[in-house]
């Protein structure tokens, strides 16, 4: 198990207007998806933890994983915007990605141009240091 300090975390920034039950559908989906999208494995950190009756709990980050809320759609934009600049790795979930089968979702998607997405969420992951300076007027998650 490596015992360095971390240098990388998590970050999930939810839409607080939006229903609890759709922003866990979409931290989901963006979680999957942003696990997929990271190239360094390595950093992410992922190790299995055992109980003391030898039961595995695998896959599990040693990075903190830290989620605040955005006042509205908008922050979000802004924060993915400021993401995109620093070549950050990171995935979001629209309005437009609910109801329907995902074919629809994706042609919904599609025609709607981004200035009128309404984001739920954004998940990213990178250096611990500078997450922390672009989320700072986040609050966490209540």
């Amino acid at each position: 198990m490596n015992t360095n300090p971390t240098t990388h975390k998590f970050v999930a920034v939810l839409n607080k207007k939006i229903e609890t039950g759709k922003l866990m559908n979409a931290l989901g989906h963006m979680t999957a998806g942003l696990s997929a999208l990271v190239p360094d494995k390595e950093a992410m950190r992922f190790d299995s933890y055992r109980d003391k009756d030898g039961g595995v709990h695998p896959s599990i980050s040693d990075n903190p994983f830290i989620i605040v809320s955005s006042d509205n759609s908008n922050q979000i934009r802004t924060l993915r915007n400021a993401l995109k600049e620093h070549s950050i790795p990171f995935t979001d979930f629209t309005n437009t990605m609910t109801v329907g089968t995902f074919v629809e979702q994706k042609q919904r998607t599609s025609e709607t141009v981004e200035v009128e997405l309404e984001y739920y969420g954004i998940c990213f992951f990178g250096d611990r240091m500078t997450l922390s300076e672009l989320t700072k007027k986040f609050s966490l998650w209540r």
